[in-house]
């Protein structure tokens, strides 16, 4: 009996997935919703492929144009999927000066 309940508790993986990408969407909104500009710019990449909430282009430039109003190095995005940019990270910050 306790095996046949756990089966029925089991998710498909792709509904498992799915569920994680939008709730990585929403903290990722909320964070560029405070102003980070790196999030800005994967929310915008994420409405226009619409990875994790539905396609919306329009909603996507808007984030982005949001984005580039406060950093010059946004780029214009096409229907890509969100990717990691390296110059988006923090590890700059931790290299110690030339000598």
């Amino acid at each position: 009996m306790e095996a046949e309940n756990s089966e029925q508790r089991r998710l498909p993986l792709a509904e498992v997935v799915a569920d994680c990408v939008k709730r990585w969407f929403q903290d990722t909104l909320k964070e560029a919703k405070a102003g980070d500009t790196a999030m800005q710019v994967l929310v915008g990449h994420m409405y226009c492929s619409g990875y994790g909430v539905p396609k919306d282009t329009q909603k996507g430039r808007a984030w982005i144009n949001r984005a580039s109003k406060s950093r010059s190095s946004v780029s214009k995005v096409g229907d890509k999927h969100p990717v990691y940019n390296a110059s988006d990270s923090d590890s700059d910050n931790s290299k110690e000066p030339a000598k």
